[in-house]
């Protein structure tokens, strides 16, 4: 339910469960954290994607009911990504809903086709946000904003993400993987320790 490539310093993870909109297991996510964890002494550039027409429609719901959605695991799969030292990227093949913005909010960089979607039902669900996703949503968006998705139930397309700062970019989708490679020329060809360097004195 995950795939792995590399291309060079490139680590390319997609999220593969089309069937269920890639809804994602804790099996998914152990998986996506152990994925960035190897990335770390290797990746130039590190890019997340989904499979089908959906990024993530977050949690599975099954599993949310039985635990998931407080598992330890979404800190460690984001965690893993925002402490990447190197490019991350976010490409966003469709909606990104729930629990799933965690690993896209994780990343430096976020792309997205024009028919995404974007929102986070945690107050509809009755769940809590993973920690660390407010204040980067906030980071992004600012406070009021965030409120608006996370507390007001907000869902918002792609321009009104892009206009928000939430995203960096909309895209086509056949120019979607175009997009991932103009954005990852000049870190594959760096050094590691430089583009390392670069990202520390980025706040």
């Amino acid at each position: 339910m995950i795939s792995v490539s590399w291309a060079g310093g490139l680590c390319r993870v997609t999220l593969d469960r089309p069937d269920k909109a890639n809804a994602l297991t804790e099996a998914m996510l152990v998986a996506v954290a152990e994925a960035a964890e190897e990335a770390a002494d290797r990746a130039h550039v590190f890019v997340i994607t989904g499979a089908g027409g959906v990024f993530s429609a977050g949690a599975d719901l099954a599993e949310a009911k039985a635990g998931l959605a407080t598992s330890p695991v979404w800190e460690r799969a984001s965690g893993a990504i925002a402490g990447l030292p190197c490019l991350t990227i976010a490409a966003l093949n469709g909606t990104c809903a729930g629990g799933a913005m965690g690993a896209a909010l994780a990343c430096d960089l976020r792309v997205a086709v024009p028919g995404a979607t974007f929102f986070y039902p945690v107050m509809k669900l009755g769940f809590l946000p993973q920690p660390s996703d407010p204040p980067r949503m906030a980071a992004l968006v600012g406070p009021a904003r965030a409120k608006a998705i996370l507390m007001g139930g907000r869902r918002i397309n792609a321009a009104e993400a892009l206009a928000w700062g939430l995203i960096d970019a909309v895209v086509d989708a056949a120019g979607l993987d175009a997009a991932v490679d103009d954005l990852s020329a000049a870190a594959l060809g760096a050094e590691r320790a430089h583009i390392a360097a670069i990202k520390a004195l980025v706040p």
